[in-house]
């Protein structure tokens, strides 16, 4: 099993920065595709941003490209978002997750991802 704890949300106003963390624990001896998924209130779970276990790939959600970073850490399994003006539209709760897929492929369904954090909240007011 894998555990995530997700860190760095926050309120904050329309323009400004976060970086969120996110760190692995417990069966961590495999490197894992991590992404990062967003669920605002009475929407589905969307993705934002994907890193393959390499390192090498990245996809980003097109209303976050060009705003948001998703990278990985030293630590093996630790990845990180930093997002740039951020927008309303922006707030929602924030997953991290981790896919044990070794092909390379960034995955952007919620459903090919086997670890999930708890979420942390970012709220952005205009």
């Amino acid at each position: 099993q894998v555990q995530l704890v997700e860190s760095g949300g926050g309120l904050v106003q329309a323009g400004v920065s976060l970086r969120l963390s996110c760190a692995a624990s417990g069966r961590t001896d495999s490197s894992y595709g991590m992404g990062w998924f967003r669920q605002a209130p009475g929407k589905e779970r969307e993705f934002v941003a994907g890193i393959n276990w390499r390192g090498g790939s990245i996809l980003y959600a097109d209303s976050v490209k060009g705003r948001f970073t998703i990278s990985r850490g030293n630590a093996k399994n630790t990845v990180y978002l930093q997002m740039n003006n951020l927008k309303p539209e922006d707030t929602a709760v924030y997953y991290c997750a981790a896919d044990e897929d070794q092909t390379g492929l960034v995955a952007t369904s919620p459903y090919d991802y086997d670890y999930w954090g708890q979420g942390t909240q970012v709220t952005v007011s205009s």
